[in-house]
């Protein structure tokens, strides 16, 4: 196969790639009408006209509020994590005096 076949295959899987990311992503945000995110559309438009984007999408009002959603679920995670770490080595530092006392 020579160079301008090779390119001209190359481009091809990247144009039918492009297209299959193309069809996912108007999926997915045709997904975002039927789907209510926990945090308010209203809530989201809020924030982000105060910082000076208004976008009258209502899918991409959405996908800033399910991204948001994931960003205090994962800090809420960590948090309970972290309190579960913390809990266990104080009670693991009792033990560790009642042991040395006896």
């Amino acid at each position: 196969m020579n160079h301008n076949q090779n390119q001209n295959q190359n481009q091809q899987s990247s144009e039918g790639s492009r297209h299959d990311d193309d069809a996912a992503l108007t999926e997915f945000l045709a997904s975002l009408m039927d789907y209510t995110p926990t945090i308010p559309d209203e809530l989201v438009e809020h924030y982000l006209a105060k910082s000076g984007f208004q976008c009258p999408d209502v899918r991409l009002i959405r996908l800033v509020a399910v991204a948001t959603q994931k960003f205090v679920s994962e800090v809420a995670t960590d948090a309970l994590q972290q309190c579960k770490a913390r809990q266990a080595s104080v009670v693991k530092d009792k033990r560790d005096k009642q042991q040395k006392v006896l």
